[in-house]
């Protein structure tokens, strides 16, 4: 059974204060730290781009998770590689040459990571499946913070899971929208490894005593 990670959100950070927010992430214990990227096409939000991550990258050794939600991801990946990002991950929406996109994060290092939308089905990953190294189920329509977990969703996480598990395959499965406390539990019983915390972290009175919470929960079967 795999470790489990919080990946906290800098989408839910507050901007001006983003070295402050990087602290915060440390101080914490969470191992990575994620990156939403929104170019106000894929998704109906715009956020930051590589600059952003390359000043941050100069003031931490966290894992940056870096979550694509943009169109022709293809065009934009080098940037990202070159500011330092550890993973990249693009949604298999936005992507008509994926598996070609996967091998060209790989080529560069990084670890390659694929996305689906809630409306978008396990089926549309298959094949990808086979070589990457993140799965990332999409809890809310992206766009924006703070929203609720969509119930259905976790049962994507669960049929991942199994797939991997029948087909001996070592990818990481990541959670993203709606997570806290409540919700943590139920995600990461059904199969998740990463759980991506935005408001909850952030708005957290302690949020190292957060991290630690879900960092003790069992996985799945336990």
């Amino acid at each position: 059974m795999k470790s489990t990670i919080v990946a906290p959100s800098l989408l839910a950070a507050d901007f001006s204060a983003a070295g402050e927010a990087l602290r915060l992430v440390e101080s914490s214990g969470a191992p990575w730290l994620h990156l939403d990227v929104m170019d106000g096409r894929f998704v109906p939000n715009l956020t930051f781009g590589p600059k952003m991550v390359a000043d941050l990258r100069r003031r931490s050794s966290l894992f940056f998770d870096a979550h694509l939600m943009v169109e022709s991801p293809e065009s934009m990946v080098d940037g990202f590689i070159e500011a330092g990002a550890d993973a990249i991950t693009f949604h298999v929406e936005a992507c008509v040459h994926a598996h070609r996109l996967v091998e060209r994060i790989r080529s560069a290092g990084r670890k390659a990571g694929v996305s689906i939308v809630p409306s978008t089905p396990v089926s549309a990953i298959v094949e990808l499946m086979r070589c990457v190294d993140l799965v990332l189920v999409m809890t809310v329509n992206p766009g924006f913070g703070g929203q609720r977990l969509i119930p259905d969703c976790v049962r994507k996480v669960s049929e991942i899971y199994e797939f991997r598990e029948r087909e001996g395959l070592g990818f990481d499965i990541a959670v993203d929208g709606g997570v806290n406390g409540d919700t943590a539990p139920r995600v990461r019983a059904a199969g998740a490894d990463a759980l991506v915390m935005g408001s909850a972290f952030f708005e957290s009175a302690d949020p190292a005593a957060l991290v630690r919470d879900v960092l003790a929960l069992p996985g799945p079967r336990a």
